[in-house]
């Protein structure tokens, strides 16, 4: 993988040089050809080519001999130069600003020479031209003008510049092979250690990558954020699974123990049926269907909680002051025989308290919670019903007792399915009471927190 990546960088870098390479390389030939094709290489040796060439314009014939006139004299000063006319047979007819050491009379191989290379001095330029039937030399004295004369073939100009395009060819693809390779490298390497960090997260090993600065920053910081958020809901499935394990666990063994009743009774009825008393069958009855009765309702509310967990139930809601449900709530519990003789108290700090909920659930909710603080407390124990209004216009419901408290080990959990705390043997009920309370007032997009202190007593605040 990590070769492929690198090989596949390359080749786009490669691509790219080598597109740049072939515009590069048009564009100089097509400069240079214009260059060639205008014999210009040079601003100063242009000027110089053209004055020597045009100078012909200022010279006039005097009895028979040429002669410069003020203007071309004056142009001569300007250009530092000087001009020597020839006759036909190389000898000097006039001369204008020429140097003493010049030679007065040329062979034809001398004046091939002058023109040719710098005979005079290293300084002066000599150029050749005609004016009036005379030939004349016009030499410049500028060190920056020069003249090279080249004698090329054709063929071999064109050997040589494949040979060059090829050396030249062969050079930028090591070139681009190196830099290609070194530069690909760099950037990929980031990449393969993303690809491995994916691969971990992929086995569920979340190992934090370290950041790299540059353009993979955000990259490997999200990926690193994920690889955090994954390491925690890993653990919170452990732990759920656990909770599961030790709910199934506990479900099962309170399922057990009504059965085992059951089939012994039932055993028992079918193996003594003669032998028993009116009064002991009605006894041995009654206790198996007080059994029955347990599984039936814990299966109810096992249904219930995981309806609720699911959102497969559908609230039937309607608009209910809740200051006077709660009161007529109270006033049912007061009346029921099984509480009729405990302390049950109710205030209400606001005449109305409109809500639209589920009357049902809501009621079985909070009856849940009331019926924990009453079953799992001693008889003397206070109750206390209170509803206000809460922040941002909530109306806050809080039942309190002053109990024996919960441990603050157990806090955390007392709201789970199927958890009885430590601090009482009872075994009222089917365990499922706080978690299902706690489900019902989410679903109506309530909060619900509970603060408790070992032997002062406990206190379930409600928010809707």
């Amino acid at each position: 993988m990590k070769w492929k990546l690198t090989l596949r960088f390359l080749r786009s870098v490669m691509t790219i040089v080598v597109i740049v390479g072939i515009v590069n390389a048009i564009l100089f030939l097509s400069l240079f050809v214009i260059k060639v094709s205008n014999n210009n290489f040079g601003t100063e040796e242009a000027s110089a080519e053209t004055f020597s060439r045009t100078f012909s314009q200022y010279v006039e014939l005097q009895a028979g001999k040429p002669v410069v006139n003020e203007e071309g004299l004056k142009k001569l000063q300007e250009m530092s130069a000087w001009v020597q006319f020839l006759n036909d047979q190389g000898e000097q007819a006039a001369a204008f600003y020429t140097p003493e050491e010049l030679k007065t009379e040329y062979s034809p191989i001398e004046i091939v020479q002058m023109y040719k290379y710098k005979e005079l001095d290293a300084r002066t330029t000599v150029f050749v031209s005609e004016a009036q039937h005379f030939s004349y030399f016009l030499g410049i004295n500028n060190p920056k003008i020069g003249r090279y004369v080249m004698t090329y073939d054709y063929a071999k100009i064109f050997k040589d510049v494949n040979v060059f395009l090829f050396i030249f060819l062969i050079v930028d693809v090591l070139i681009v092979i190196l830099i290609g390779f070194l530069f690909g490298k760099k950037l990929t390497a980031p990449l393969h250690t993303l690809i491995e960090g994916i691969q971990q997260l992929r086995e569920r090993r979340f190992k934090k990558m370290p950041t790299p600065k540059g353009v993979y920053e955000d990259v490997f910081r999200n990926m690193n954020e994920l690889s955090e958020k994954l390491d925690r809901h890993e653990e919170e499935r452990k732990r759920l699974d656990q909770m599961r394990e030790e709910w199934i666990s506990n479900v099962s063994h309170d399922m057990k123990t009504p059965l085992a009743s059951i089939q012994g009774y039932a055993e028992f009825i079918n193996d003594s049926a003669t032998d028993l008393t009116a009064q002991e069958l009605q006894e041995y009855t009654s206790i198996i269907k007080s059994k029955s009765m347990y599984m039936k309702d814990l299966l109810d509310d096992l249904n219930l909680t995981t309806r609720l967990r699911n959102h497969q139930l559908s609230l039937q809601f309607e608009e209910v002051n809740l200051v006077q449900f709660l009161r007529e709530m109270t006033i049912e519990l007061l009346n029921d025989p099984t509480f009729g003789e405990r302390q049950i108290e109710f205030e209400a700090n606001v005449a109305k308290a409109m809500h639209k909920v589920d009357k049902k659930l809501l009621k079985r909710a909070i009856l849940n919670l009331i019926y924990n603080a009453l079953v799992h407390n001693d008889e003397n124990v206070v109750v206390k019903i209170r509803v206000d209004t809460g922040p941002e216009s909530h109306t806050r419901i809080s039942i309190s007792d002053n109990g024996h408290g919960i441990p603050a080990k157990d806090l955390e959990q007392i709201f789970e399915r199927y958890y009885r705390g430590t601090n009482t043997t009872s075994k009222h009920g089917t365990g499922l009471g706080m978690a299902i309370a706690r489900d019902i007032i989410w679903a109506h997009e309530g909060k619900l927190d509970m603060t408790s202190i070992e032997n002062t007593g406990t206190t379930i605040t409600i928010l809707l």
